[in-house]
């Protein structure tokens, strides 16, 4: 907290500041005979009528009256990374982009509309990197329209959390009635530190996803255009550790895009009665293994906040959080009654266990 010289908190922030990260105090519950202070880092996203709005890293929107701010400042965009590859939201958003593409896309200005028949959102959503050469509500109409042309909902894909991420385009979705139905996170680390996790003897490792993977691989029925998107980045490789008896689906699987420095998996699913038995270790091994050879030495991947096993995981092997990144939905057309462009069934983002 802000510091005077005469030892006081004070608020050294003003409306001037609206997108900067800042450090907050304020008031907490009164009444209880003594004061209390509740302390929010995040990005101001608005300061309007008295109230200010703080996108905290993982999307969380709060609002603190200023009536009860007892100080405040501007602080560095986003705190240093203390070990890891180092990588700025941009350079991860255009791999990760690269390495699950969609069957067609179009620019809009900057941005980029992806569409991939309704397969994840993570192909058929807006990546709002940089400027659409319109106004945001004539951006956001246009949008609209081009999913609405393909029968498709119109999601936007925004970050937040670090240097260069979206906070104040979510914000602005948010005050247009855009729901954020989905937060995930990208995480990053070493590559050869999961390389060097021993096992990995029994991976066999190819260039296409078989039926044996796609068995295993959670959505089922996968079409044509599924396989497009999986089939899609730099350097594609799929892992799997045969079942224990001929014919049965493999005991786990993974999904391996090499673009570069980076390694990006994805993909990773055990067999449940096979769970806990370093299965998915072993995936990543033989994956990582191989993207080293092609001249990798950094990973990431995308995971949901409420997977804490697959959170335990990535951490036990290295991986930190980078950013959060959501997706969100357009509201329902004005007078309508319906949303521009229909669902094509249950859609998930994220992670290695659920692309």
């Amino acid at each position: 907290m802000e510091i005077s010289a005469k030892g006081r908190l004070e608020v050294r922030i003003t409306p001037a500041d609206v997108g900067k990260r800042v450090s907050v105090r304020r008031l907490g519950e009164t009444g209880s005979g003594s004061e209390k202070f509740t302390d929010t880092v995040g990005v101001l996203t608005s300061w309007d009528g008295g109230v200010l709005m703080i996108t905290r890293r993982d999307g969380e929107r709060v609002r603190i009256p200023e009536t009860t701010l007892v100080a405040g400042k501007v602080v560095p965009a986003a705190p240093a990374r203390r070990r890891g590859p180092a990588a700025t939201y941009p350079e991860l958003a255009h791999i990760a982009a690269r390495a699950w593409r969609p069957v067609e896309s179009e620019r809009l200005g900057e941005w980029e509309l992806r569409a991939a028949g309704g397969f994840t959102r993570r192909a058929n959503s807006v990546l709002p990197l940089g400027d659409p050469g319109l106004p945001l509500d004539a951006a956001l109409a246009a949008v609209r329209r081009w999913y609405g042309e393909r029968g498709l909902p119109a999601y936007v894909q925004t970050a937040t959390g670090a240097e260069g991420t979206q906070e104040l385009l979510s914000a602005e979705l948010e005050r247009r009635g855009w729901v954020r139905e989905v937060t995930a996170e990208l995480w990053t680390g070493a590559l050869a530190p999961v390389a060097d996790r021993a096992g990995g003897a029994g991976v066999v490792l190819a260039r296409t996803a078989d039926e044996a993977w796609l068995a295993r691989y959670r959505r089922k029925g996968v079409s044509e255009v599924a396989l497009r998107v999986l089939g899609s980045g730099p350097s594609v490789w799929f892992a799997a550790v045969p079942g224990a008896a001929e014919g049965e689906p493999p005991a786990a699987i993974g999904r391996c895009v090499v673009d570069g420095r980076w390694a990006g998996f994805a993909a990773v699913e055990v067999d449940p009665g096979r769970r806990r038995q370093g299965l998915a270790t072993e995936v990543m091994a033989a994956l990582a293994r191989r993207a080293l050879d092609e001249g990798a030495s950094a990973a990431w991947l995308q995971v949901e906040t409420d997977n804490e096993g697959g959170r335990a995981l990535y951490r036990a092997l290295g991986f930190l959080p980078h950013h959060a990144y959501h997706h969100y939905r357009a509201p329902e057309e004005p007078g309508s009654g319906r949303q521009s462009g229909a669902a094509r069934g249950p859609e998930a983002t994220a992670g290695p266990g659920r692309p």
